[in-house]
């Protein structure tokens, strides 16, 4: 790890150790080995806060239903509804991937929070898992939000996932939304930006295991400027609501999200950006085990609190390098 001297300690101890442990790597697996690899991967996530109320529903979508999770805080009138998309390349994935970010965005955001567990590719590619993503939220903002404040969420692709239904809900008169919430989000299928090649080695995640996940939910390479597939590639980012985008600074999808958060931010979106010096991509999936991962989750939570709150004073905090 002497290429990345940043890295966080507990984090390099985790890479080492997988590694080390001889497993074949995700780009000569089949869809069922990685998701199975990435189930037994939740327990390295630390349990996410009690919450008032959490139970699984069913969402209708085009074609049948999806399974949905709902969380409600404890106390008063919820601040807002989020609609939350897990991340896992659109390949793997599932409501317990995200279920202790989730708690912690219905406990320390005093939001109600609907997970929704979107078809996965390649046996649903894209457009699949946005369109059930957008029913999702459509759901929500009728059954749930009912003209209150609505967010749209989601980690890595679940990210791309919520910022294209951002686009779309803006484009397609759909549900007006307060706010998105974009943590370490893929944003584009370029996979030669700087930060894919001082970050694409040894770090978990680099552009063989990215080219894999975008050849599974759209091998047709060049539908991948589609907007609705890379939201960076949108011309417009006008109009979108205010947002609150992490990324890592050892990931290599870095440069797409502080590029988006640039262009936002020209648009005229009130943007929080959270930049997290020390960890990788997909940092939340190892809380249980890496004391500064463990500490994002609230803090997280906590931006989105204040933007909702004061969405006004929106501006950049923890820059990090």
């Amino acid at each position: 790890m002497a290429q990345h001297p940043s890295l966080d300690p507990q984090v390099a101890g985790l890479l080492a150790a997988a590694t080390a442990s001889g497993a074949t790597p995700l780009i000569r697996s089949t869809p069922a080995e990685a998701r199975a690899r990435v189930g037994a991967g939740n327990a390295l996530c630390a349990a996410g806060p009690d919450v008032r109320d959490v139970r699984d529903v069913d969402l209708p979508v085009d074609g049948g239903s999806v399974r949905g999770r709902l969380y409600r805080p404890d106390g008063a009138e919820p601040l807002a509804t989020v609609v939350y998309l897990h991340g896992g390349g659109w390949v793997t994935g599932d409501l317990e991937y995200s279920d202790a970010l989730c708690r912690h965005l219905a406990a320390d955001a005093g939001c109600t929070v609907l997970s929704v567990d979107y078809r996965l590719a390649p046996e649903h590619p894209f457009p699949t898992p946005l369109d059930d993503a957008y029913s999702g939220l459509r759901w929500a903002a009728r059954e749930l939000a009912r003209g209150g404040p609505l967010v749209v969420a989601g980690d890595s692709a679940g990210g791309a996932l919520a910022a294209a239904c951002a686009l779309r809900a803006r484009d397609d008169d759909g549900p007006r939304l307060a706010g998105q919430l974009l943590v370490y989000p893929v944003l584009d299928a370029d996979l030669t930006r700087a930060s894919y090649v001082s970050n694409g080695q040894g770090l978990l995640l680099g552009p063989r295991e990215m080219a894999w996940f975008w050849d599974h939910y759209l091998p047709a390479t060049d539908r991948r400027a589609d907007h609705l597939a890379a939201p960076l590639r949108a011309a417009d980012l006008a109009g979108l609501p205010p947002t609150v985008l992490v990324v890592a600074d050892l990931d290599p999808m870095r440069d797409e999200g502080l590029a988006y958060a640039a262009r936002l931010t020209e648009a005229g979106v009130p943007v929080r950006l959270r930049h997290v010096p020390g960890l990788v991509h997909g940092f939340l999936r190892f809380s249980a085990q890496v004391p500064a991962a463990a500490a994002e989750a609230p803090a997280i939570a906590g931006e989105l609190h204040d933007l909702l709150t004061n969405s006004t004073r929106a501006r950049p905090t923890n820059e990090g390098p």
